[in-house]
């Protein structure tokens, strides 16, 4: 799938949260939402990330921005990823990788020499018509939150 771009409609989705309850795109339709994509759960990398959006939220929240967290993990490594840092945002299992491979961020990675497929690490800022205003592939974890804000700021009137 091709990466997605600036005014590209975002792909919907049905995916359960690590609780069980099935979020879909449409379901923030009006929002704003960032949709992070995460290679595993509890990971350093990711933890680093996920705290960061967990520290960010109530900055968001009353901007009216709305934030999802996706990785292939299951439910359950979602939820003790959620519990074990307190994230309190809802952490998506896409377990088949399909929504990865919708938004352009299931490919080949190399690490340590080897290639595998799996995450890349990216970050959509989707806008309260389901458009991309802002997409960043291969984005490191300590540069998510900083990112969304200039470009939160930026959008500012």
């Amino acid at each position: 799938m091709p990466e997605l771009k600036t005014g590209d409609q975002a792909p919907d989705f049905a995916l359960p949260d690590q609780h069980g309850v099935t979020h879909r795109l449409r379901d923030y339709a009006g929002r704003t939402v960032l949709i992070y994509f995460y290679p595993r759960a509890s990971t350093p990398g990711c933890t680093t990330q996920s705290c960061a959006v967990r520290d960010a939220r109530a900055d968001w929240a009353a901007r009216g921005v709305a934030a999802l967290g996706i990785s292939p993990d299951d439910s359950a490594d979602q939820r003790r990823f959620d519990e074990s840092y307190g994230l309190g945002f809802p952490l998506l299992a896409d377990t088949d990788h399909a929504v990865a491979e919708a938004y352009g961020v299931w490919g080949e990675k190399t690490m340590y020499g080897r290639t595998s497929m799996g995450i890349i690490r990216s970050a959509f800022l989707i806008d309260g018509a389901g458009r991309v205003a802002k997409a960043w592939y291969r984005i490191a974890p300590k540069d998510t939150v900083p990112s969304v804000d200039e470009a939160l700021n930026a959008a500012k009137p």
